[in-house]
């Protein structure tokens, strides 16, 4: 129904009595009062040719009159963030991630207070009025109202907000100078003021100069320190570290009980040894008890608890896994960016990483690989065995001469029990074809009554619940999330490590899993996908027609699962379905929820 609009001034219509344009363009773009509007009968035409946040002006976003002071006495109209550079911070009380930012965002803005030209306006994303009132008491900026529904959801509309926290930034003309504020503000903190492209391409540039330029102390060194300290509180002068080989440890207690341990008896057996090397612990603990239970067991250096530079150089170095060790070469420059998997791998053997090493390494391993047995790959001192369903033991030497699956899985993981039986329907299928096969279950659950209850379900053999070997075979073959299948060879040696991803594509039609065969498969693909058609439209998705594409690998908007080779695709949307989703309905779209400390995506999950 439209809205009776005939006793509204058009200048309120326009402008909502408070915004800074005050009036309108022709076509030559010259500007004339909307004043000169008044008494005429006026079509307002809105149009775009595809609505991006970054084209819209700040007044124009905001329609409620008023905004929100922080200690609500008080109301700011709209026309006070004219010519101030404005920060739309889209956040919830409820949300981990906003709780740590906001923060960091309270930090930089009390920093920026002085040159009065900066303001952020909260948009909450609580469920309620006493959530909004308790979070926003923590923040010193402007809100719109909790009460103001229709704009909060309106603006998350705009900017298409999809997960929070969301930062937009507009310059002092009311543009968007930056729509990925959240990130900006990680990374550059007060230093990107004021974070428009210009200051960003100039930082930028800046840390490129540096990187040229590197040296342990322009690394470590900050305004307010130029020392490490030692986990009995004393200060060591940065200098001291000047041409030592050094390890930067980015480390989070929670995550690295396995590694820790690992380091500390490389860098004891180096500095027996007299190695010049030494390790500087790079925390990132939300927690301080967790930086000194963590850190006093530590025999190297650190820089303090909850340091700028921490999160700076987490920054710097382009962080994407924990653990993570940094080695930094004498000379000052990054000699490896991450030899936390070599020292898993490889141990003291790993020393001193540099690229020869590497390459020694390398080939040790690739000699490994093409020695490689079974006994090799399952064998591991008095381990020697696997069991079957009564719990009995099986030698690995009975299984010496036939295709292994390994199979990496949890009953608390929603893609492994989806993924199940379609494993089992294509065991089976294999095994009527080919006895000579076997697939064993490596259990990533947390007790014997979980594994228990999952194996139960399950035709084949396992390893016992809580073997060792389990965390050995995780890291030769690199298994990164769950399910995951790795096909060994009658010789022995790795065939896949991709194994359930040929069995999502192919089903039992990828056995035996070697290139030549799943060439051919991919051939027969090819041609069966000629047959289908090049454009679909799908209930699923309605705004646009799906056009056949092929691709590598992604998840399923249909039926979640991960797709490969080809989909039905909407490149503006980003949206994928299967062949078999798209051309046909859809069985299941429904998701589940994993086990704390994993994520789980699509139909796989990781640790978090």
């Amino acid at each position: 129904m439209q809205k009776n609009l005939t006793k509204t001034p058009v200048l309120t219509i326009l402008l909502f009595s408070n915004f800074i344009t005050y009036f309108a363009i022709d076509k030559s773009g010259s500007k004339f009062p909307v004043s000169e509007l008044v008494g005429k009968n006026i079509l307002l035409y809105f149009s775009a040719q595809r609505r991006r946040p970054r084209r819209a002006f700040l007044p124009k976003l905001i329609e409620a009159h008023h905004t929100k002071a922080k200690d609500n006495a008080f109301e700011v109209r709209v026309s006070n963030l004219v010519g101030k550079i404005v920060g739309f911070y889209f956040s919830g009380s409820w949300c981990g991630p906003c709780r740590n930012f906001t923060p960091l965002l309270v930090e930089v803005y009390e920093q920026l207070s002085s040159k009065g030209d900066f303001e952020v306006v909260f948009i909450s994303s609580d469920g309620d009025d006493e959530s909004f009132n308790t979070y926003f008491s923590e923040m010193p900026w402007l809100a719109i109202p909790f009460s103001d529904t229709e704009t909060r959801l309106r603006l998350k509309e705009v900017f298409e907000v999809r997960g929070i926290p969301h930062l937009v930034i507009f310059d002092t003309n009311g543009k968007v100078s930056c729509d990925d504020g959240v990130s900006t503000v990680m990374e550059h903190g007060v230093d990107g003021y004021p974070f428009n492209l210009d200051r960003l391409n100039f930082l930028k540039e800046q840390e490129e100069n540096a990187k040229k330029n590197q040296t342990i102390s322009s690394i470590l060194v900050s305004s307010s320190r130029d020392y490490v300290i030692s986990n009995d509180g004393k200060k060591i002068p940065l200098l001291d570290l000047e041409g030592k080989l050094v390890g930067l440890y980015f480390s989070i207690h929670t995550m690295c009980g396995e590694f820790t341990p690992k380091l500390v008896e490389l860098y004891k057996t180096l500095k027996e040894k007299g190695e010049n090397f030494e390790v500087v612990l790079i925390s990132l603990d939300y927690d301080e008890e967790d930086f000194k239970e963590s850190f006093e067991t530590m025999p190297w250096l650190a820089l303090p608890f909850k340091d700028k530079s921490c999160k700076k150089l987490a920054q710097y170095f382009e962080l994407r896994t924990i653990p993570n060790l940094v080695i930094i070469g004498q000379d000052g420059k990054t000699l490896n960016p991450n030899v936390a998997e070599l020292i898993e791998d490889h141990g003291i053997e790993a020393y001193p990483f540099t690229p020869e090493k590497l390459d020694e390494l390398a080939a040790i391993e690739k000699a490994k690989l093409e020695s490689q047995t079974l006994e090799s790959v399952l064998v591991n001192g008095e381990n020697d065995f696997v069991i079957d369903k009564s719990g009995s033991k099986v030698p690995v030497s009975e299984l010496v001469g036939k295709n292994i699956l390994l199979y990496f899985s949890a009953q608390w993981c929603p893609p492994c029990r989806a993924f199940l039986p379609k494993l089992i329907e294509a065991y089976h299928t294999i095994k009527a074809k080919d006895n000579a096969v076997e697939v064993i279950f490596i259990s990533s659950d947390s007790d014997q009554t979980t594994f228990d209850e999952f194996y139960s379900e399950m035709p084949w053999l396992a390893l016992p619940f809580g073997d060792e070997r389990k965390q050995i075979l995780s890291r030769k073959f690199k298994i990164q999330g769950i399910p995951a299948a790795v096909a060994i060879g009658p010789s022995g040696r790795t065939i896949t490590k991709e194994a359930r991803m040929h069995l999502t594509a192919y089903g039992a039609d990828a056995f035996p899993f070697t290139e030549e065969h799943l060439k051919q498969l991919e051939e027969e693909l090819e041609e069966k996908a000629k047959g289908w058609p090049e454009k679909v439209k799908h209930e699923l998705h309605t705004e646009h027609e799906l056009i056949r594409t092929k691709r590598k690998a992604y998840v399923c908007n249909g039926c979640r699962e991960t797709g490969y080779r080809w989909s039905f695709y909407c490149k503006q949307c980003d949206f994928n379905l299967q062949p078999k989703c798209a051309l046909k309905e859809d069985e299941d779209t429904g998701t589940e929820k994993g086990k704390e400390g994993w994520v789980c995506d699509g139909d796989v999950c990781r640790r978090a």
